[in-house]
């Protein structure tokens, strides 16, 4: 969670940590977050830590992470004692919540209740617990599901080549092993699936739990590696007993068919092993725990009704493995339902009820994630980048399309100034390659290549002025900045351009005409070059005509409805004013992106049109449905608007609009995927859209890019030209003054 919040919010939330021990440890065997130390069965320790944090006048919010178990005194009482002493607010985490509480036990929870500002729960049926058994006042209590790491789903086969397992159906279980974990129960499950599936084996992944070793050493391991030995599935069982490192034990989750929960607790409130399984994309067989009766469904895995019925556990492992679709396809679901937990979504949650109480007079700002081309390098074949993918694996049954490598190659020319480097310009070579493949001798362009590098029917049955109008933009873009490129590239795009601008004059798609004129600037952007001044003219001149058709009062829009790329036109006529200089155009480009502006920006938040349906202005609008492309074309827009006009309410907006990647959207969730780079194609009512197709991908590096440029925060200023990116800016600005947003949370070592 620590990693998260920093990853998330990097220097303007600093966190430390106050370390539980049992027994005495030097400092020095703590990790650099940890500042505090409590010996949690001596309640002078307690005191002691109070008396300091309450001498801080930077602290904004105590978190605990409670147990009872962890805290010295009658159901963890000193606790109770330690936040008594307190004069800073508390939050609290209830990792377990325990239905139908004798009296001491409801007295200690209710004093928890009484002495902070919220109670956090980690699943729906704990609240409900709380709220019932122990009568906490429902506004108190906060749910934030356990959160979970993001892996790519094509990873599993690759996996299995890795340790050895092809060919084989692998099952697992995973956690620091004790008496509750119930491996037993899995392990008497195991023979007749064998016998049915003779190429199963079965991992027991982690160490002894480390309590349970002070108490009886590894009597509980060495009683199930007995078990296996007198069950005759001894060739079948591999017990990992080590403390798995994240990245060991993501990859033994990515690489299982089947994951199995065994838990014997009937009241174990949540398991995080159980979430990392799902996440991973494993079907899960459970114990019916009330974690596992919350996540799961008959679409994501089989909740058992008995705790310690071997048989009805083998039954489950039998049917998933005659049934390797509906599995993969349990797999699936997981996978896409627990994206919504991830440590960076859970971050944010927790985030939301920090900084009410953080000692800062601003707000917490996003920390700009790395950036990666991971996926788009995997999306981009020897011909071009394809066009579609399922989660992150390229999907070739839709092919290519112009459009997107179009955008492509505007993108990687944009990161080229960034890092010249041989795979960044090899890239650009290729969607440059596929753009004159496409060109016709006529110098227009077709759209759709399927994957056999053929043209499809769509090409006679669309209209293709949208992405014609895409292409002349990404080769003026080409020819804008030359420098350092190949001069067959350069020739090439030269002559692609050439050949298409004569063709376009009478062009009527009004968004084909706004791409167009952006490409006619970035051409003549170098140098004046005034050939082309009278098609800009021309072309300007047509959208100022819709415009007038369509505008009144409380309208000031060329059409009577919002629907794609939007901001592309009040830009196109900026453009055309930098071309022409003359101001009826800027007049008109500048009222009209205001009104859009007016209709995406709302409470903190951008909210662009919807793909459900478009917004006439005189029906009422649909909400949900976002889509990345639309939110960074809308952030292209203000970068220019800033740069001609100067006013920093497009510079703060720019940044509002990145932040919707980053989690400020409706659904509190980050929109980005931090392990390859890419973006998921929507933002839809209830849940994101994790599919990661071209468009959605190269618009997020598109907008990333360009926010690199505007520092965070309430004063916006475009970095120094001596200073290369945010990061660098950040760093500078963070070495002057060091914020005091700080969160203090009491944990385990």
């Amino acid at each position: 969670m620590i990693t998260s919040l920093k990853n998330c919010f990097g220097a303007t939330m600093q966190i430390e940590v106050c370390a539980l021990e049992n027994e005495c440890c030097d400092m020095d065997d703590y990790p650099e977050e940890v500042s505090y130390k409590i010996n949690a069965q001596e309640l002078s320790s307690f005191f002691k830590v109070a008396n300091k944090l309450n001498e801080r006048d930077d602290i904004g919010m105590v978190c605990v992470q409670h147990e009872f178990g962890l805290f010295g005194g009658d159901y963890g009482s000193h606790l109770i004692a330690f936040l008594l002493k307190l004069d800073i607010p508390i939050s609290c985490v209830f990792h377990t919540v325990l239905p139908h509480p004798d009296k001491k036990r409801t007295k200690i929870v209710q004093a928890l209740g009484d002495l902070t500002e919220k109670l956090i729960v980690l699943t729906n049926k704990s609240a409900e617990i709380l709220e019932r058994d122990y009568h906490i006042d429902k506004n108190k209590i906060a749910i934030i599901p356990h959160g979970t790491h993001i892996v790519l789903w094509k990873e599993k086969q690759r996996l299995k080549n890795k340790y050895g397992f092809q060919n084989k159906n692998v099952l697992s279980t995973f956690g620091l092993l004790s008496e509750n974990k119930n491996i037993e129960t899995a392990l008497r499950a195991l023979p007749k699936a064998i016998h049915k599936f003779p190429n199963t084996i079965y991992l027991v992944l982690g160490k002894t739990h480390p309590e349970i070793i002070k108490r009886e050493g590894e009597t509980y391991r060495d009683s199930l590696i007995a078990m296996v030995d007198g069950l005759g599935i001894k060739d079948h069982v591999i017990f990992i007993n080590e403390y798995l490192e994240l990245n060991k034990l993501l990859e033994y989750l990515s690489l299982s068919d089947i994951y199995l929960f065994s838990s014997k607790d009937p009241n174990q409130a949540v398991s995080g092993t159980f979430s990392y399984a799902m996440s991973c994309g494993n079907p899960v067989i459970s114990t019916p725990i009330p974690h596992s009766k919350e996540c799961l469904n008959p679409s994501t895995g089989i909740l058992l009704n008995d705790f310690e019925n071997h048989l009805e556990m083998s039954n489950a492992i039998i049917d998933l493995l005659e049934q390797p679709l509906i599995a993969s396809s349990m797999g699936k679901n997981a996978f896409t339902k627990m994206r919504a937990f991830s440590w960076e979504n859970a971050a944010i949650s927790y985030s939301d009820i920090f900084q009410e109480y953080l000692q800062y007079d601003a707000p917490l700002d996003f920390s700009l994630p790395p950036i990666k081309t991971d996926h788009i390098e995997d999306m981009t074949t020897h011909f071009g980048m394809l066009q579609f993918s399922n989660f992150s694996e390229p999907d070739t049954s839709f092919g290519y399309t112009l459009d997107d490598n179009a955008r492509a190659l505007i993108a990687m020319l944009m990161y080229y100034k960034r890092k010249r480097t041989n795979n960044v310009l090899q890239l650009i070579e290729i969607y440059m390659d596929f753009i004159v493949f496409c060109q016709q001798d006529n110098g227009l362009f077709y759209n759709y290549v399927d994957y056999k590098e053929q043209f499809t029917e769509q090409n006679t049955e669309v209209n293709l002025e949208d992405s014609i109008g895409r292409t002349i933009w990404a080769l003026g873009y080409v020819l804008s900045n030359t420098e350092n490129l190949p001069k067959g590239l350069v020739t090439k795009s030269e002559n692609c351009f050439k050949s298409v601008i004569q063709n376009v004059a009478n062009f009527k798609s009004p968004r084909a005409i706004g791409f167009i004129l952006k490409g006619l600037y970035y051409y003549q952007e170098n140098e004046s070059k005034i050939q082309y001044n009278e098609i800009a003219e021309t072309l300007a001149e047509e959208l100022l005509r819709i415009f007038h058709i369509s505008n009144d009062k409380e309208w000031v829009w060329f059409e009577d409805y919002l629907t794609y790329a939007n901001s592309v036109l009040p830009e196109a006529l900026l453009y055309a004013w930098l071309i022409t200089k003359n101001k009826k155009y800027k007049d008109v480009a500048e009222t009209t992106f205001d009104f859009l502006l007016s209709q995406y920006f709302m409470k903190g938040e951008i909210k662009v049109i919807s793909n459900d349906g478009w917004f006439h202005k005189r029906n009422k609008r649909t909400f949900h449905g976002e889509q990345p492309i639309e939110v960074a074309y809308t952030i292209l827009s203000l970068d220019i608007f800033y740069k001609v006009t100067h006013k920093k309410k497009y510079a703060k907006q720019l940044h509002t609009a990145f932040s919707w990647f980053l989690g400020n959207n409706h659904l509190k969730q980050i929109m980005y995927n931090p392990v390859n780079g890419a973006c998921y194609d929507g933002l839809e009512k209830e849940n994101i859209n994790i599919n990661q197709g071209a468009e959605s991908s190269i618009c997020y590096l598109m907008a990333r890019l360009i926010v690199e440029q505007y520092p965070l925060g309430t004063k916006q200023t475009i970095i120094p030209p001596n200073i290369k990116t945010w990061n660098e800016f950040g760093a500078i600005k963070k070495r002057r003054k060091r914020s005091t947003h700080k969160i203090e949370t009491v944990s385990e070592k």
